[in-house]
């Protein structure tokens, strides 16, 4: 595996020279096909604001039934930051988010008070007019899809599993699931650091770790593209990493395909201490990282669900056929 994982990671990251066959021999999914061949054939354009909007999305998981976190309040108008202190006064904790935004950018996320201040998932502390001019920035579009005008999110704070507490740094990790016609097909899971200001976003430094779709287990894990083996910050190893709840994990991202219709999503995941695994966002153009931290290609498992006679199964048989098809043969950490 050392081999394809060095490939993997020069491929994607452009960090030497490959050839096209090189490319094909690993499985590589590149962006360009990426946008051809899978979203723009499976995401019609028209269901695309079902998850560009996570306040979309997230009433849309409430009506289906779907476990996501708590709506706390949704900020819409410049003029309603006036009632921005009376929302956040009974709070301890909370995150902030645009409801259009991408990549991670402009999430707010608050863990404490220390007087009239807030403190971050970093530790650092920010002022009750810093949060209001992050909401301000957020509702002018500056994190935006296109930088159009937005709405923040104010929604509960995950209580994350204490199993991950010696895996991220302040944040609360979670789980990307890759789901392709209804069937889970590539999964990892991301790792706050204090790069990552306490996010789980690998842009940001979070570390990324590669999940075996038949049992939630490790594969792999890196920080920026390049393989790690223990977490920057607490220093723990990643071998042992197994996700719990995995096949309700699983279940889940595919029952994502019926909610939305598109064919080729993300789904990102959490798991609370309380409620177990809670949808936290969709993502119609979900990165094509996983595959760094997977240290294999997409392409391949995508190829096996096209070639299948039927598609129209049952969340289980979708769920059972990715873990048998779809299972790790060697793992490296």
């Amino acid at each position: 595996m050392a081999w394809l994982s060095s490939l993997v990671n020069a491929a994607l990251e452009k960090c030497a020279v490959t050839t096209p066959a090189q490319l094909r021999a690993t499985g590589i999914l590149s962006m360009n096909c990426r946008n051809l061949n899978y979203i723009s054939r499976y995401n019609p354009r028209h269901l695309l604001p079902l998850v560009d909007d996570k306040l979309t999305t997230k009433r849309m998981a409430e009506k289906a039934g779907v476990e996501v976190p708590k709506l706390i309040a949704v900020i819409e108008y410049q003029s309603d930051i006036r009632n921005l202190k009376s929302i956040l006064a009974p709070l301890q904790q909370f995150v902030i988010k645009p409801a259009k935004g991408s990549g991670g950018k402009g999430i707010l996320v608050i863990t404490g008070r220390d007087g009239e201040h807030f403190i971050k998932a970093s530790g650092d502390s920010l002022s009750f007019d810093a949060i209001s001019r992050d909401v301000s920035n957020i509702l002018g579009g500056l994190y935006s899809l296109g930088g159009k005008t937005d709405l923040a999110v104010i929604e509960s704070l995950i209580q994350a599993d204490p199993i991950f507490n010696d895996y991220s740094f302040e944040g609360v990790p979670d789980i990307r699931v890759i789901v392709f016609r209804g069937f889970p097909v590539m999964a990892m899971m991301r790792l706050a650091t204090r790069a990552s200001d306490g996010k789980a976003n690998l842009h940001q430094g979070a570390v990324g770790v590669g999940l075996d779709i038949a049992t939630g287990h490790s594969l792999r894990s890196v920080q920026r593209g390049q393989p790690v083996r223990q977490h920057p910050d607490t220093g723990h190893d990643f071998t042992a990493l197994k996700v719990p709840h995995w096949h309700k994990i699983l279940s889940l991202s595919a029952a994502c395909f019926e909610m939305t219709h598109l064919g080729y999503l993300g789904v990102d995941l959490v798991l609370d201490r309380n409620l177990g695994p809670l949808i936290l966002e969709l993502n119609a153009r979900p990165g094509l990282a996983i595959q760094i931290a997977n240290g294999q290609g997409i392409e391949p498992r995508l190829k096996t669900i096209e070639a299948l006679r039927q598609h129209d199964l049952p969340i289980a048989e979708r769920v059972a056929f990715s873990q048998k098809h779809f299972e790790a043969l060697t793992s490296e950490s």
